[in-house]
């Protein structure tokens, strides 16, 4: 069959092809791709066309199982996607839960702390006052409120490390 026969053959159904394709894949682009890509089939088979009852049958069958086939690759792809963010809910419980450990262990080692670094820490990290309010307040100078917030941070570090390591052997 000559390119000529073929387009007079495929012209009358060429747009019902690319409606159904647009239906089925709702992109435009997708919907045109696919309706080339079942035109290009066609034309592969252009010798056989005519022992075929209807060719528009033949050609919106084809449509239907292409874009059928592109849906599931979507989903397949898709789903690829959505499992490749899935985060376990169990995760999030043993996060909650060392977090809320962690912070009754820092409580403990904040309130064994001598009182005016315990009242510096509360000041400045938990209530987030400024140095210089800290000192006011506490009667001192700047850079011994620093100091001392310094010396409590560091107790804080090292004791909250110490029970996060127990039981780790560093050479």
């Amino acid at each position: 069959m000559k390119q000529q026969e073929f387009i007079q053959l495929i012209s009358p159904f060429k747009d019902k092809l690319f409606r159904l394709a647009k239906r089925m894949l709702i992109s435009t682009e997708e919907a045109e791709d696919a309706t080339q890509e079942v035109l290009v089939r066609l034309w592969n088979r252009n010798d056989n066309l005519k022992s075929y009852n209807s060719v528009e049958a033949l050609a919106v069958t084809m449509t239907k199982n292409y874009c059928l086939d592109q849906l599931k690759s979507k989903r397949a792809s898709n789903l690829q996607i959505v499992h490749n963010n899935y985060k376990d809910v169990r995760d999030d419980v043993e996060v909650t839960i060392e977090n809320r450990d962690s912070w009754s262990w820092v409580e403990k080692i904040i309130n064994d702390l001598p009182e005016q670094q315990r009242i510096i820490i509360q000041m400045r990290d938990v209530e987030e006052y400024e140095f210089e309010e800290i000192a006011k307040a506490l009667d001192m100078q700047e850079t011994a409120v620093r100091v001392a917030l310094s010396r409590a941070r560091k107790t804080i570090r090292e004791q909250l490390t110490a029970k996060h390591n127990y039981g780790i052997k560093t050479n």
